[in-house]
């Protein structure tokens, strides 16, 4: 499943934020906090939005413990890059990898 640059943002705070401490509960404020210290200023209404519809499409679990809600990311980065990369390939490749690759070599310019 491909992502748009603010869900991966949100992703990519999810995944630092749990390699810290796996078991430990996400809030959208963590997010928010996460992301603001990385020079990403998002308002948190918009950050929640966000994190709704990722858990709508099932990349993040929302739960409640007391009166809050926190979330944890149903699949890994290396899981999601997967995913991105077989929807790619069968998007634009004809789900070949082979092809994939040769179209990456030659229109990627290495510094």
């Amino acid at each position: 499943m491909l992502c748009g640059k603010l869900e991966i943002d949100i992703l990519n705070s999810f995944w630092k934020l749990s390699a810290e401490n796996e078991d430990r509960d996400i809030s959208i404020q963590d997010v928010v906090n996460d992301m603001s210290a990385n020079g990403i200023e998002r308002a948190y209404t918009t950050i929640k939005t966000v994190m709704d519809r990722l858990t709508v499409k099932s990349i993040l679990v929302r739960y409640k413990s007391g009166k809050k809600f926190f979330y944890k990311a149903a699949m890994s980065k290396d899981e999601m890059a997967s995913e991105a990369v077989k929807t790619v390939s069968e998007q634009y490749f004809d789900g070949s990898y082979v092809d994939m690759i040769r179209f990456i070599e030659k229109n990627t310019q290495l510094v």
